[in-house]
């Protein structure tokens, strides 16, 4: 069993936030360009700040890139330790890819339409992924 298959996932799902940066960029700068805001004159705030500045549609994007910087947090750290612990293949390495594909699929979801109980769900089902493999991560490091 190749116990280091889990760092694929970890790699598409970096690769992926990355994606969606650029996605953001892409849409929200032609945006506040459309709106007149001079980003070399603001002082301070934050993305959020930009929320009653710019379409939803725009924001969105924003959104979807803060939020594969929460969650995902926890995902690299596990899925890391497996593979160093030797536990990154087999069911792990499917969990990865579970969690993974979930987590694209919830941020084309909300970059798209944006219907909050299709998000709710398919966050859900990669949490629930992510809980097993730091249940997997707790049994081989901690229970062994």
């Amino acid at each position: 069993m190749e116990t280091n298959a889990i760092l694929g996932p970890v790699a598409t799902l970096a690769l992926w936030s990355m994606v969606m940066w650029l996605w953001m960029y892409a849409t929200r700068i032609p945006a506040m360009q459309r709106a007149k805001i001079d980003a070399k004159t603001m002082v301070g705030g934050t993305g959020k700040g930009l929320d009653d500045l710019l379409p939803a549609e725009v924001q969105w994007k924003a959104h979807n890139y803060n939020h594969l910087m929460e969650q995902p947090t926890v995902f690299y750290a596990v899925a890391l330790a497996l593979a160093i612990g030797g536990m990154g293949g087999g069911l792990n390495a499917q969990l990865a890819w579970a969690y993974v594909g979930l987590r694209i699929l919830h941020s084309l979801i909300q970059v798209t339409v944006n219907r909050v109980m299709w998000r709710f769900g398919v966050f859900a089902l990669a949490s629930l992924a992510l809980l097993a493999l730091c249940v997997h991560a707790f049994i081989g490091f901690v229970v062994h």
